[in-house]
Parts: structure tokens; C-alpha cells; sequence
């Protein structure tokens, strides 16, 4: 069975090469690959455009973006990747060999790239969380079955925490599949910020969205 890979993009042009480069042996098997800008200014589609099957262009917003791809892929897997994550030899090999699966989810160990010492026990932390929890983050590389996707309607269309709300949808149907194969992200954002004080916003963000917090209200914190 043919896989998906969504991309969902934002002014990437730096970062996204990596990936889609790495993602040329799926291309060869014959899966597709799908980037969905939501509006670069930058580069983006234009380094894209020979590196992916197709580019989309969709309203800014990741729930949104992935949805766009989702709606114009053909493959029965879909498997959503943010534009500075790139998986490993061990990590693709997984996903070819879960093609064939027709009802599966889950997502993988992450690995934070960056100069900090602290990266990867933050990464270390996230996995464990989301092993316990059944919670995936986007920075994980959450893969979902075309049929369980449209089961539970996709990624709810918010602002912020996407990937909470469809885990939450999706582990109401099954556990999630928790793969020890890693794939690398960057630490861009832990480092920019501050790597504790980005900790403590996500922490802060998480538990005012299970309060009942307006994702939308959240994602004007977060950015």
C-alpha cells in the first residue's frame, strides 16, 4: 500500500532540503511526498517543488495545512513530519514496512538536535511521556492509517495543539504505536526562547488547553 508523507511549511527554506532529500528513497519506492505551505515568503515552494510529488497551498496553520495534505493524497498510511524533522534509515524502513498495515497510528522516539546539553534529556522526557500517555507531539512524526484518519475527521482545526487533540481522538479507537526508531528535530525553538523557559511555556500551555484554555488564545502565547 502507498504512503503519504504531509509536510506542513512556513518559511522552511533552510531546513526543508534536509528532509525531503532524506525522504527520496520512499519517492523511489513509489509513496509520495506532500509539502503544504501556508504562505512562505521566503523559498519554500520553490526548493519544494522538484524535491515533492506535490505542493499545496492551504491557510496558514498546521491542523489546516495537514488536513489540505490529507485531502490530496492518494496513499492508505499518511505520515505527518514538521519541515525540521528528518528521520533515520531505521525510521523510514519502519514506515515502508507498515504500508501494508490498513488500521494502525502511533509515532516515534525523537531525538532534539542542537548545542545544549539539556536537548536530549528533553527528548528523553517527551518519549517517556508519550509512552505512558498515549499523547504524540507533531515532533514525533505521527503516522494514522487513511481509515482511522477519517474516522475521527482529521486534525481539529485550532490554532494550537493538534496533535493533543487528534492523539486524544485517536487513542479513544486504539493504543497508539510507540516506535523506538528515532527520528532527529531541531532544537531551534528551545534555543531561541531558552531551553527551560520554552519547557515551562509548553508545560503551561498544556495544562491551560486541559483546563478547557481557547487553542486559539494559546497559540497568540506561544508565538
Amino acid at each position: 500500500m502507498r504512503l503519504s508523507v504531509v509536510i506542513p511549511a512556513l518559511n522552511e527554506a533552510a531546513v526543508i532540503p534536509e528532509l525531503l532529500h532524506a525522504l527520496a528513497p520512499l519517492r523511489q519506492a513509489g509513496h509520495e511526498v506532500i509539502v503544504v505551505d501556508g504562505g512562505s515568503r521566503d523559498a519554500t515552494t520553490a526548493i519544494a517543488a522538484p524535491l515533492a510529488d506535490r505542493v499545496l497551498t492551504a491557510p496558514r496553520g498546521r491542523a489546516v495545512q495537514m488536513n489540505a495534505g490529507a485531502a490530496g493524497a492518494t496513499g492508505a498510511l499518511f505520515w505527518f513530519l514538521h519541515a525540521d524533522t528528518v528521520p533515520t534509515r531505521e525510521a523510514l524502513a519502519a514506515m515502508r514496512a507498515m504500508a501494508a498495515d490498513e488500521r494502525i497510528w502511533g509515532r516515534f522516539d525523537v531525538f532534539i538536535e542542537g548545542e545544549s546539553r539539556w536537548l536530549p534529556v528533553i527528548a528523553r522526557g517527551m518519549n517517556l511521556r508519550s509512552r505512558f500517555s498515549g499523547v504524540a507531539t507533531g515532533d514525533q512524526g505521527i503516522f494514522v492509517s487513511r481509515e482511522l484518519f477519517e474516522t475521527v475527521g482529521g486534525f481539529p482545526p485550532i490554532a494550537l495543539m493538534e496533535d493533543v487533540a487528534i492523539s486524544r481522538l485517536l487513542r479513544r479507537r486504539q493504543a497508539p504505536l510507540c516506535l523506538r526508531q528515532t527520528i532527529r528535530t531541531s532544537g531551534r525553538r528551545w534555543e531561541c526562547r531558552g531551553v527551560w523557559r520554552t519547557v515551562l511555556l509548553m508545560w503551561r500551555l498544556r495544562l491551560a488547553y486541559f483546563l478547557g484554555a481557547d487553542p486559539e488564545s494559546l497559540a497568540r502565547s506561544y508565538r
